[in-house]
């Protein structure tokens, strides 16, 4: 009899030649288990998922609640649904007043589709602006504005009108013209080894996108729900965007993301052509349901309020010669080391000893920390002596 591990290679298609092949049986709160019971301490969240830990009890009773009342119905944006209404309502309520409508689709990938769609519909526009090392999904539209060419060049042709500026460099900002429907750029880059922006950068770009017409999309599919320390990323720069891409941390562990703007802007899909943009099961109704738990703990437990004093803590128990820099914001956090051979060892050593960590897409000489916003003081002294001692093992 085939083995778990071998059906997976037999009967899943894979991604890459080397998957990790950790099985694992059961998750609760920052750990993961396997089928002999050794535990594992998560500090990736799923790649900025489980921001309130594996299986949060109060989301986890959320979909079992609406899973004995229905589930999917109908496509998105017909039938009144009350987890679609609850949580869009909620969402709304802690956004600026100009993110007001909200259209739920399955992935943040999805997301930005809609997202790119809409800006050209509203302005009538077709360039876009995105960053050079940017990730906002693999789907054909997100990879267009993806800003890494080597993950793109198999798949050309892609949209046309795609430009590329250098993250936080102001100088390029000045790309920006009459005729850019919109720039989509992450709040923080993440998969570029997480690069903060400077706050006058974020301003000057508010400012040239309103000076344009200019439509600024943010990702905050991995800084949004509380991950940098306020509950959206851009709270951090004092500016809003026209159109703001959710996702991963958004759901407590189920699929879901969501593209939100003003009503006007959004209204442009309705017509010209009638159904502009569908999903089929975008507002699932237990993902909608999950994704309002998954809101209230953050907000009711205050979640975010101790993520800038655990970041704190990260870089003071992170000290070792062969760390070159720690860069990142609150729960966001990217060791830099010398090369993805150290990177890919140091991760080996560190998930036999229990610890999970990864690395980034566009940035393989860095390690991402980035776990569940739950973790004790403990749990990140632990995390970081293990991280400490399987770099003296490796690179002394």
């Amino acid at each position: 009899m085939l083995s778990p591990r071998q059906l997976f290679l037999l009967n899943t298609a894979q991604t890459s030649p080397t998957p990790r092949l950790l099985e694992i049986e059961r998750a609760e709160g920052m750990y993961m288990y396997s089928p002999d019971g050794k535990r594992y301490m998560d500090l990736v969240s799923g790649f900025a998922v489980s921001n309130t830990g594996h299986r949060n009890p109060k989301v986890v009773q959320a979909i079992k609640d609406q899973a004995d009342k229905y589930l999917h119905l109908t496509v998105y944006g017909e039938y009144v649904q009350s987890p679609q209404v609850e949580f869009a309502k909620r969402l709304s309520s802690v956004l600026p007043e100009s993110l007001s409508s909200v259209y739920f689709v399955n992935s943040g990938a999805e997301a930005t589709e809609g997202a790119l769609k809409l800006a050209k519909r509203y302005t009538g526009r077709s360039e876009i602006i995105a960053c050079k090392n940017s990730y906002h999904g693999s789907t054909h539209g997100a990879l267009s504005v993806m800003g890494n060419e080597h993950y793109k060049q198999a798949y050309r042709p892609l949209l046309p009108g795609i430009r590329f500026i250098e993250f936080n460099s102001i100088h390029d900002l000045g790309l920006i013209s009459a005729d850019t429907a919109a720039v989509i750029m992450e709040t923080i880059q993440g998969e570029a080894g997480v690069r903060v922006p400077d706050t006058e950068y974020m301003k000057e770009l508010r400012r040239r996108c309103d000076e344009t017409g200019t439509l600024l999309i943010l990702d905050e599919i991995q800084t949004g729900f509380g991950r940098t320390g306020s509950l959206f990323g851009f709270e951090n720069f004092n500016i809003v965007p026209d159109i703001l891409l959710i996702a991963k941390g958004m759901g407590g562990g189920m699929p879901i993301g969501a593209f939100i703007s003003g009503k006007e802007i959004m209204s442009s899909l309705m017509e010209n052509p009638v159904l502009g943009h569908i999903t089929t099961f975008g507002g699932h109704p237990v993902s909608c349901a999950a994704g309002l738990a998954n809101l209230n703990v953050i907000l009711e437990e205050k979640l975010y309020d101790d993520v800038p004093s655990k970041e704190l803590l990260f870089r003071e128990c992170l000290k070792h010669p062969a760390i070159r820099e720690i860069r990142g914001k609150g729960l966001m956090l990217s060791i830099q080391l010398s090369s993805f051979e150290q990177v890919e060892n140091i991760s080996r050593i560190c998930i036999d000893k229990g610890i999970v960590i990864d690395w980034f897409l566009h940035c393989e000489t860095a390690m991402r920390i980035a776990p569940p916003l739950i973790i004790t003081e403990d749990e990140i002294r632990h995390a970081c002596s293990v991280i400490t001692e399987a770099l003296d093992i490796y690179v002394a």
